[in-house]
């Protein structure tokens, strides 16, 4: 596999607007990125942002790219199907640029995010990761809808491997899978019958049997799952360091958000376990749940979830009753002997807390 003649710089881009979740989200992931940059001295890397708000990013050694409604319109076009903006910014910088990898606001580093780079060569399509393949569940909407089409047209088979696009790796003279997997997503829309996933669905189709296809998986954390917990974390370190993000103890503390799911111990959840096997059937896994909130975490990253848990508890106990939890039977939930033993103080404060979100 050839190389190109020269080293380009390159190209970090984050496509973000909307609600501010998104852009607290980017702004801890340029952090993180930044933080690993400390690790690869001397080597270039420009990172871009497209948003509708560049008000957040102004302190930050990053070049602002305004995105506005019109631009926002043409890139979702036909359809409106939001994603589609993701392939269109990736197709404007690799015709300025000859590298370029667009990533996800709710991703942070492990590492230099120049490691990413050097998974990306002439030939080779970078994505986040890569996954069950295409017919190991024919039950899913994109089989049901688009898997005869598919193989009538010798596009894909049931071996093709599906990827994440949360991050997205070329070489512009691999942007013609762009140009291909926009297309599907045109054609294949209608029929798709709104399936969430249909963009890197159809990147997965493009880049079959076309590219080689590499993850990244240890280099960078993508939350999508448990998503309230870690913006929970992230929000924090912003909270924190708002001042100013790129302080050396801003950098150094991305590195206290980890990737870790902040669970008590073992040892731990088993006592709560235990202790709740003396509840009614019904409340035993929503005090553990509870309980997970109350546990005191070293990291204060980590501690930030505690409301997390308790609002998750909340809506877990909804989700598995098919109704809403009233208000005088959470009550009496909390009331009940084993409760108010086990937490004490806390007991009212997170009574107040759920009926407080519950409100919001």
């Amino acid at each position: 596999m050839s190389t190109p003649s020269s080293t380009p710089t390159p190209q970090l881009i984050y496509l973000v607007y909307g609600t501010c979740t998104y852009h607290q989200e980017a702004l801890f992931s340029i952090a993180s990125a930044l933080a690993g940059l400390r690790k690869t001295p001397g080597e270039a890397l420009d990172i871009q942002v497209f948003t509708d708000n560049p008000a957040p990013y102004r302190d930050l050694p990053v070049r602002i790219r305004q995105f506005d409604e019109a631009t926002r319109q043409g890139w979702i076009a036909p359809h409106g199907y939001h994603f589609r903006a993701k392939h269109a910014v990736m197709q404007q910088v690799l015709a300025e640029s000859e590298l370029a990898l667009l990533i996800d606001t709710d991703t942070f580093f492990h590492c230099s995010p120049l490691e990413l780079f050097r998974r990306i060569q002439p030939g080779t399509l970078l994505c986040n990761t890569l996954g069950m393949s295409y017919g190991s569940n024919k039950q899913t909407r994109l089989y049901q809808t688009l898997a005869e089409v598919l193989q009538q047209r010798q596009l894909a088979d049931d071996q093709m491997p599906l990827l994440n696009s949360g991050v997205i790796g070329l070489y512009r003279q691999d942007a013609d899978i762009l140009a291909h997997s926009l297309a599907l997503m045109d054609e294949f829309y209608p029929l798709a019958q709104g399936a969430y996933t249909l963009e890197e669905f159809c990147l997965s189709v493009a880049a079959y049997r076309q590219r080689e296809v590499r993850d990244c998986p240890d280099l960078i954390h993508h939350y999508w799952s448990r998503k309230e917990l870690f913006r929970a974390k992230t929000n924090a370190w912003l909270e924190k360091h708002r001042s100013n993000l790129t302080s050396t103890l801003a950098l150094d503390e991305t590195s206290l958000v980890t990737a870790t799911l902040p669970r008590p111990p073992t040892l731990q959840r088993l006592a709560y376990k235990i202790v709740t096997l003396a509840l009614p059937r019904q409340q035993r896994q929503f005090m553990r749940e509870i309980l997970y909130g109350c546990y005191r975490h070293a990291n204060p990253f980590d501690q930030a979830c505690t409301p997390v848990w308790w609002e998750k508890a909340h809506a877990n106990v909804e989700k598995r009753l098919k109704r809403p939890l009233e208000n005088d039977q959470l009550e009496r939930w909390f009331n009940h002997p084993i409760n108010r033993l086990v937490l004490g103080r806390r007991r009212q404060a997170i009574y107040l807390h759920l009926m407080q979100a519950k409100g919001d």
